[in-house]
């Protein structure tokens, strides 16, 4: 994941400290895993000492001191090259699920078991996705298209493990 780059996204719009920052990315991505606050504060001073930020202010305003960050116009140049690059797709990387199938059946398990848990698990998601209230915030509603279509994507490749397991069945049989 390009967290880096999210993050001077997220100072696209004006100064913010970590806090602000790790909640506008919750925001931007509410049905993803949180990004966590030693990330956000990792990745600022990773930017700020490749100059793609810098503190603009500290603060603590009665409660714990806060560091505001700002984009630099290096920053900007970074984020407007990174917006504009598409992203390589995938080079037949295995993901865990890949994985696990696998040493499911290299082990002698069930992978059918495995492989039918594993489906209930992912129309289960999906229907939290879908039942999540339509907002204004069409971004939100693209990050869970996306994560559905995945899913869905998954459910496919779930169904033709399931239909090649059994033929390897009867073939054994």
């Amino acid at each position: 994941m390009a967290t880096a780059e999210l993050v001077l996204g997220l100072l696209h719009n004006g100064p913010a400290h970590g806090y602000d920052v790790k909640r506008g990315n919750d925001a931007w991505f509410p049905d993803s895993r949180p990004l966590a606050f030693g990330q956000v504060y990792t990745t600022l001073a990773r930017l700020e000492r490749d100059e793609l930020v810098e503190v603009v202010d500290r603060g603590s305003d009665g409660g714990p001191e806060r560091t505001v960050y700002a984009l630099t116009a290096k920053g900007r140049e970074h984020l407007a090259n990174w917006l504009a690059e598409p992203i390589q797709p995938a080079l037949g990387g295995v993901d865990e699920l890949v994985r696990k199938v696998v040493a499911t059946i290299r082990t002698g398990e069930d992978a059918t078991t495995f492989l039918t848990r594993q489906r209930s698990s992912h129309l289960r998601r999906i229907r939290e996705l879908k039942a999540v209230a339509p907002d204004d915030d069409s971004p939100s509603w693209l990050v869970r298209d996306y994560i559905a279509m995945h899913l869905d994507a998954d459910l496919r490749w779930l169904d033709s493990a399931l239909d090649r397991i059994a033929q390897q069945k009867e073939i054994s049989r």
